[in-house]
């Protein structure tokens, strides 16, 4: 069904209205690319927006003001238009053409939402998906190219170790730290990654790398679930609920070969390191500390023993689904695919 609409006899008011419409459509279109979940994302608003001080904080108010700029110009639009509108339709007596801010739909620059969003761009970055040396998606199938990454170098093995300390080069906190100082500076990384744990809200009792620690080993997978619609591209390996062992991998990168590369790369290495770590705390326990060592020891041993029985069977799980060699088709979609590997991967729900 048409419904007709009545524009103004004045030509050149038409034609206001339709560039006015236009600019609407391109500040709509702006605010939704910066969005990774967008066709046509190209990068981060913080790093868009970078500042030569190279600090964080700065980027972030600079981007707030862009943000609220566009807001304000598009606000002021549409109540011209709806001015011109209402007068069209005679209807001035019954409505007026002034909209609150809760109308206007396109984004706030919002600090929390912002860091989580840089951190989820660090990750693609570190998997190949995008890449400081060109805008945009970079990297969805087809062949991989790692010389496309050259500021910043993507992870080889296409697995990015979560764990509660950095047991390996690859460690993503030890990444993401990287990640930071090529963006930014290394002379604002102390002050950089405070900003960015205090935004992910750092306890008094941690340094900033603890809480961003914290933050992968707990909510990063949440976030990235309801960005995606729990339809993850980004999928997490997990122990369980002790958490003792957890790594990501980018879904497009993904190969027959990629569970027998976590389990003897990973999942062997770390069982060695628990072992190492549990002889050195019986050696407290049994007669190598003070009260208050052998104390913290036995707690510690408690947890890890859980740890280690976890893994046990985890890595008992892994081994029997790396021998079969699965493959996966992204024309399945992720729900297909994700199904596969039961018993691995972190639940969606």
């Amino acid at each position: 069904m048409a419904i007709p609409v009545e524009f103004p006899n004045d030509t050149n008011l038409t034609e206001y209205v339709i560039a006015m419409c236009k600019k609407c459509i391109e500040i709509s279109k702006d605010d939704w690319d910066s969005f990774e979940i967008s066709w046509d994302f190209a990068t981060h608003p913080l790093l868009r927006f970078k500042c030569d001080d190279g600090r964080l904080g700065s980027s972030f108010e600079r981007w707030s003001l862009y943000a609220e700029a566009q807001r304000n110009e598009l606000k002021e639009i549409e109540t011209q238009m709806n001015s011109i509108l209402i007068e069209c339709y005679g209807l001035e007596n019954e409505l007026i053409p002034y909209i609150s801010d809760g109308d206007i739909t396109i984004r706030k620059a919002e600090r929390e939402q912002d860091i989580k969003t840089l951190v989820s761009y660090a990750v693609g970055c570190m998997f190949g998906r995008y890449s400081l040396d060109e805008e945009g998606l970079v990297f969805a199938g087809g062949n991989f190219d790692p010389e496309r990454y050259k500021t910043f170098t993507v992870d080889r093995d296409n697995i990015l170790p979560i764990l509660s300390d950095a047991y390996f080069e690859d460690d993503i906190v030890s990444r993401f730290v990287d990640f930071v100082k090529v963006t930014f500076g290394e002379e604002t990384l102390t002050e950089n990654l405070e900003f960015i744990a205090d935004t992910l809200g750092k306890k008094d009792s941690e340094t900033p790398r603890e809480a961003i620690r914290r933050y992968f080993l707990n909510d990063f997978f949440k976030d990235h679930l309801q960005t995606y619609k729990k339809k993850p591209i980004y999928w997490l390996f997990t122990s369980g609920k002790q958490k003792a062992f957890n790594c990501l991998i980018y879904m497009h990168r993904y190969d027959k070969t990629t569970l027998s590369r976590i389990r003897t790369d990973y999942v062997h290495e770390l069982q060695m390191r628990y072992d190492a770590e549990k002889k050195s705390l019986l050696s407290i326990i049994e007669g190598g500390g003070t009260a208050r060592e052998v104390s913290a020891a036995k707690k510690e041993l408690k947890t890890l023993e859980l740890k280690i029985a976890e893994l046990k069977e985890y890595e008992e799980v892994l081994h029997h689904m790396a021998d079969q060699q699965i493959e996966i088709d992204l024309d399945d979609g992720v729900d297909v695919n994700y199904a596969k590997f039961e018993g691995l991967l972190a639940k969606r729900g």
